[in-house]
């Protein structure tokens, strides 16, 4: 169970995530939900996001940076769930030190459908670097992609 401190940070990562991002907002990414248990973030096919306009596809780079959003958040996450004592100021400014070290992302299949989802799961939460896994499937629930990210958290 999470603490309000904690509930708090991850609702103000999110709505950072989802509204004041530029570059999420011209993707259209979209939390549909954020707790220290887990996220899922989704997007919306559209015709600006087609990668291969022969087979009418997703991005790459979309792609990539949906998991890298979600491994992110995902990073973030396990930073607020290793400590019930955080105060909202300390989780403020790890916040500014979020970022990407390394992150490989696997395609397993064309990027088609509709909406595709991206969760995440942490396999090692430190102190100053985390590293998770993201997956990205369709509607239909076919994997599209995984990634393994390395993230700076403090």
């Amino acid at each position: 169970m999470s603490s309000p401190i904690q509930d708090q940070a991850l609702q103000q990562v999110a709505e950072i995530f989802d509204k004041h991002v530029p570059f999420h907002n011209l993707l259209g990414l979209d939390i549909k939900h954020y707790d220290i248990n887990g996220v899922e973030v989704v997007i919306k096919m559209k015709p600006e996001l087609i990668g291969n306009i022969h087979q009418n596809i997703l991005h790459g780079g979309v792609t990539a940076t949906l998991l890298d959003v979600v491994g992110g958040l995902t990073a973030f996450a396990g930073l607020v769930a290793s400590r019930d004592d955080w105060t909202i100021e300390e989780l403020q400014q790890r916040l500014t030190t979020l970022g990407t070290i390394d992150m490989r992302v696997d395609f397993l299949r064309p990027g088609r459908g509709e909406i595709f989802t991206g969760t995440g799961t942490v396999i090692r939460a430190g102190n100053r670097v985390s590293v998770c896994r993201m997956e990205l499937h369709n509607e239909l629930g076919t994997h599209i992609a995984f990634g393994t990210g390395t993230y700076m958290v403090g």
